[in-house]
């Protein structure tokens, strides 16, 4: 009960605090147009990389994990 107390929060905070660190300022200056000068779009060839990485690693543990239960 305590392991899931803990790691909870811990895992949200990591999320949460991912979209903070690589999120682009703004420069609204309140007049509420849409269309404008738009910002040029973020790469998110890298986070695509260590998505893949994370998933074929979780992959593997699960099924290793999967066997042993057989």
């Amino acid at each position: 009960m305590k392991k899931n107390f803990l790691t909870i929060p811990l895992v949200i905070l990591f999320v949460l605090t991912d979209f903070v660190v690589f999120a682009q300022p703004g420069d609204d200056d309140g007049s509420g147009g849409l269309e404008g000068n738009d910002p040029p779009p973020a790469p998110i060839n890298t986070k695509l990389i260590w998505l893949a990485v994370i998933a074929i690693v979780y992959g593997f543990y699960s099924i290793k994990k999967y066997k042993k239960a057989i």
